[in-house]
């Protein structure tokens, strides 16, 4: 079994816990989720099944969509609704005021991700350490931010779509926003609304998954064009030699022995080469 499942995440659970029922209601070995989700945002979860998991680079590569509620005043410890305050009546911002600043925003930045993340300190978990009190450091990463637009204002909370690279913690957007305008706020709500492929309104309940729901990594990855080697470059592909081939392509390609899918690859100087072995035997 290989594949993805497009899974619409319910807010109070893990994603851990979302790929542990799933494997429980396929009755499978393998699976992960692509990107994290924290417990309290909801939306689209892609799930990878079997040797799909190998594709977890190449589907980190896609723009991820949120629609997310920033509620201004107030800030907690874990930047979302979740934690304890650290900070509170801070001025409520304009929409003006904060038109103002969204350019700013966008492009690629510098992002310190919240203490209370997934993130490894010291081979521990940030967010064990934080509970723990443990004075650490996080180290900052470069992300990048296409678009933020504010939809919706009602009162202190104010609603923005987003798009961004994997790896963006929209928590730490939050902050900074609020930081900006020299006051302070609180993610309310976030829903991912679309990762790659993968779109919120497709998506399904783990309650509601079967084996026909599986959508294919071809699919997935449609715009990887396709060799297809006779029995001799088969065998030399499967055997870990590179091959000679006439077909010129940018990028990576699906290559097919004996008719059935057998990895991606890539072609360099009319050398193809594998890069993941997707053979699922």
């Amino acid at each position: 079994m290989i594949g993805f499942l497009n899974i619409n995440k319910p807010t109070n659970i893990s994603s851990a816990k979302i790929v542990a029922q799933i494997k429980n209601k396929l009755h499978i070995k393998k699976a992960g989720h692509m990107g994290t989700l924290d417990p309290m945002a909801s939306g689209v979860l892609p799930i990878a099944i079997g040797k799909a998991c190998r594709m977890f680079d190449y589907l980190n590569e896609k723009i991820k969509y949120y629609r997310a509620t920033f509620t201004f005043g107030y800030e907690t410890d874990t930047l979302d609704s979740y934690g304890a305050i650290t900070h509170e009546n801070g001025p409520i911002p304009t929409k003006m005021q904060i038109n103002e600043i969204l350019s700013s925003l966008i492009g690629k930045v510098s992002q310190m991700p919240p203490k209370y993340s997934a993130k490894k300190v010291n081979g521990q978990r940030a967010y064990d350490l934080a509970r723990q009190n443990v004075d650490f450091e996080l180290k900052p990463k470069e992300i990048t931010i296409f678009d933020i637009k504010l939809v919706e204002q009602k009162q202190n909370n104010f609603v923005f779509d987003i798009q961004c690279s994997a790896g963006t913690y929209i928590r730490s957007i939050c902050r900074d926003m609020a930081h900006m305008l020299d006051t302070f706020a609180t993610m309310t709500s976030l829903i991912r609304t679309k990762s790659g492929y993968f779109e919120l309104e497709n998506s399904i309940l783990v309650d509601n998954v079967t084996e026909n729901d599986i959508i294919s990594v071809e699919k997935v990855f449609s715009n990887y064009p396709k060799i297809f080697l006779d029995d001799d470059k088969s065998q030399k592909i499967k055997n870990g030699v590179g091959i000679f081939v006439k077909e010129i392509f940018d990028g990576n390609v699906f290559v097919y022995t004996n008719k059935t899918l057998f990895g991606v690859g890539k072609i360099i100087n009319k050398t193809l080469k594998i890069l993941i072995n997707l053979y699922d035997n």
